[in-house]
Formats: C-alpha cells, structure tokens, sequence
C-alpha cells in the first residue's frame, strides 16, 4: 500500500509500506494491506512504518489525521519529529 505523510509545511513520506501503526484517539491501531476505508483524528504519540524494503521509520506527532481509501494512506499531522 501507498503511505503519504504531510504536513503543513511539506510532504515527508511518500512510497510503498507493509503497515502503519498510529494513534488514534481511542489508542494506537496498525493499519495494513486491504484495510477497511477509514477517516480518524490523532493524537499525540507515535507514528511507525515498516516499509517493504523491510526498514522501518519512526515519527512523534502532536496530533494529526489519516485516511485509508483503497490501499492509500494519507496521514496530516502537526508537531512532527523523526524519532531515531
């Protein structure tokens, strides 16, 4: 599936990914191939991201949104930082 992360300011992932943990508002979920479509609010926490390369990246976020539709994943967030 296709993640895109965003932020106000610029795009700062785009490419191919076997899942997406995030948090939602109600707890952390994981979002993989064939998910069902989805619109949900974030909050603070952490974003992680195994892409099919097999590396995975990190990210805190302040607080944000994702959308699922079709195997596209379109997160908009603020308070981005790369956690190493």
């Amino acid at each position: 599936m296709n993640l895109v992360i965003l932020t106000p300011e610029k795009e700062i992932f785009n490419g191919e990914v076997t899942s997406v943990k995030v948090p939602g508002m109600m707890g952390q979920f994981e979002i993989l191939n064939n998910h069902a479509p989805i619109v949900s609010s974030l909050s603070e926490g952490e974003i992680r991201i195994k892409e099919t390369s097999g590396s995975s990246k990190r990210y805190s976020i302040e607080q944000g949104f994702v959308e699922v539709i079709n195997n596209e994943v379109s997160l908009l967030v603020r308070g981005l930082a790369a956690v190493e």
